[in-house]
């Protein structure tokens, strides 16, 4: 494996990751400036090391931040954010799908004056979508299994961490599952 394969999960300084989905990584370099310019402490390293003609220095693999970045108040309204809002599952059907195959649905259609926003649109798969139309959900039968709402940037985050992505460092675990029962010894 190469550095660059050796990302370090950040944390706030509340020791929560600045984000689950997608979790918040730096990569290597990032997180060794950061901890030259004092930003960070390091929590865990990796075996690999980095050198420079007059140091020798771990790579960090968990950091937290000493200050803490509050979360912004809002989410961003973006088709991801609305797909984990709906937890990656059609609204109609129920079935989660991996992002290439949904689309959002305006649950009150554009051209019957619905609106781009949080509590318009839904996250469907190609066959609900196709099936639902241009109708509204009396015309087609078809209804959303949650209304639609805006969530708060919490709640996306714990949506997020029930994705978990391809790769974690056994070193990350202690600080992204908050809620995993404890292994007694």
């Amino acid at each position: 494996m190469g550095a660059q394969d050796y990302p370090a999960l950040v944390l706030n300084a509340d020791f929560r990751p600045l984000s689950y989905f997608p979790l918040s990584l730096w990569s290597w370099q990032e997180a060794i400036k950061a901890v030259f310019l004092r930003r960070v402490n390091v929590l865990s390293e990796y075996d690999r090391f980095v050198r420079s003609p007059s140091r020798e220095m771990r790579l960090p693999s968990v950091i937290v931040l000493k200050q803490y970045v509050p979360a912004a108040r809002r989410p961003a309204f973006t088709r991801f954010n609305v797909f984990l809002r709906d937890r990656f599952a059609c609204q109609y059907c129920g079935d989660p799908f991996p992002t290439e195959r949904l689309t959002f649905d305006h649950v009150i259609p554009r051209v019957r004056g619905g609106r781009t926003e949080w509590t318009n649109v839904v996250t469907a798969c190609e066959p609900c979508n196709l099936s639902k139309g241009h109708r509204l959900p009396r015309e087609s039968g078809i209804w959303p299994l949650h209304p639609p709402c805006e969530p708060s940037t919490f709640e996306l985050q714990e949506n997020g961490r029930a994705f978990p992505p391809n790769y974690l460092h056994e070193s990350w675990r202690d600080y992204l599952y908050w809620d995993a029962e404890l292994e007694q010894s």
